[in-house]
């Protein structure tokens, strides 16, 4: 199995991830057929595994959602165009 150094069983490697503080979500039930076939799909064209896909999705979803709950969540500020203008000329004038 080549050098000894680079062979890593998956005894090992199954005992390190699950050391790992991490839960364990299993992504593919109840998911329907057309969904399930577009995330095999772009799982292949990455080169990827269908569960690696899924985690990585879900948390750009996340990051997503909490960056529009900020967004929605931030003060309204009311800047008239003008006053940004005027800003602007008198950091020019100094």
């Amino acid at each position: 199995m080549g050098d000894d150094r680079t062979y890593v069983s998956w005894q090992s490697a199954s005992g390190l991830l699950a050391q790992c503080n991490m839960k364990t979500l299993y992504l593919l039930r109840n998911v329907p057929d057309d969904v399930s076939a577009a995330l095999e799909e772009l799982a292949a064209k990455e080169s990827m595994s269908v569960s690696a896909l899924a985690v990585r999705e879900l948390k750009a979803a996340v990051a997503f959602r909490r960056n529009a709950d900020l967004l929605w969540s931030a003060p309204v500020l009311t800047v008239e165009i003008q006053d940004i203008v005027d800003a602007v000329r008198a950091g020019r004038d100094r």
